[in-house]
């Protein structure tokens, strides 16, 4: 009987011991994977979104960022899948391209490999040119690509992406063709464009809010004109069935500890609730949909779904 007492109450003592250790989480940095460029989207969003982040995880939380750019944000998601799955290592996940990463090429991660923390932006995206092309409306852009197909050099941030998705709609839709000039991320695209690099750019409102005087915007992938650029028509309102976006949140690699993954699920839960992260995200330019826990995974499911169809039907390399 002695020795029964002895090893539950070892037992207990070690359970006791364990739920305090979880407790104390976080109890040194967190480093948040950023798969793309420094001044991107993405890395705006985890940048904007970390300080509120730390504020609901409590206990003195630190995040820090780390850019980890290549591959159309496949070399970052990879290591994050691979990382010790004991909440200090998360980072960015953005759909479609995650999703579409795994059907273009050996990408090293599935769908099961992360833990779904939340969605956070739906970014929509939009059409724009140089300056210097001349082209400052849809209606001479589409007339130029119908005299030259093909002519017309277009900047974006992946093959495989909602940029690129949106650019494959464009064609269909109005029967014209394109030459992709991928780049790493949407910051080197943005700056290409401005510079008369390349003639034309597919980007996300939040990546174009602060540059509208430096390029032509010519319209929005959105059912309603977006609050961040309200004086720009959606392609509806011009004749042209587009709509697009992409979607920003966080993972973390799977099997994180329960009590760790709750932690981080009621953090993300709370910015919903949180006016002063509502207008962070504004001034940054970053169209909020929280997507938490369970929800966000589904999201996934469905997207990559999307892929598959659009993969099947028209691959992209």
């Amino acid at each position: 009987m002695f020795k029964y007492m002895q090893k539950t109450a070892l037992a207990a003592a070690m359970v006791m011991a364990a739920g305090a250790a979880w407790a104390e989480f976080p109890d040194k940095p967190i480093t948040i994977i950023v798969g793309f460029d420094a001044g991107g989207g993405t890395d705006v969003m985890a940048r904007t979104a970390a300080p509120f982040i730390e504020k609901y995880l409590g206990a003195g939380a630190s995040l820090v960022v780390k850019n980890v750019p290549g591959a159309s944000g496949q070399i970052g998601v990879t290591e994050v899948a691979n990382s010790v799955a004991d909440g200090y290592t998360i980072g960015t996940y953005n759909l479609p391209g995650m999703m579409a990463r795994t059907l273009d090429r050996e990408a090293g991660y599935t769908a099961d490999s992360f833990s779904y923390l939340a969605n956070v932006v739906n970014d929509p995206n939009v059409i724009v040119t140089s300056k210097a092309s001349g082209l400052d409306t849809m209606e001479k852009l589409i007339a130029a690509a119908k005299a030259e197909p093909g002519a017309i050099t277009v900047g974006m941030s992946s093959l495989g992406g909602d940029d690129h998705f949106l650019l494959t709609k464009l064609g269909k839709v109005t029967e014209t063709e394109y030459t992709i000039v991928p780049f790493k991320g949407s910051a080197p695209a943005r700056t290409a464009l401005m510079g008369g690099h390349v003639a034309m750019g597919i980007l996300n409102i939040s990546e174009v809010a602060d540059f509208q005087d430096q390029i032509n915007v010519l319209g929005v992938a959105t059912a309603k004109r977006s609050e961040f650029a309200p004086d720009v028509p959606t392609f509806e309102e011009q004749g042209i069935a587009l709509e697009s976006g992409s979607m920003r949140g966080f993972v973390a690699p799977a099997g994180l500890p329960p009590e760790v993954e709750a932690k981080f699920i009621e953090a993300f839960d709370k910015l919903a609730s949180d006016k002063d992260f509502a207008a962070a995200m504004a001034a940054t330019s970053n169209p909020v949909e929280l997507k938490v826990g369970a929800d966000f995974k589904a999201l996934n499911a469905e997207t990559l779904d999307l892929a598959k169809t659009v993969w099947e039907t028209s691959p992209w390399n």
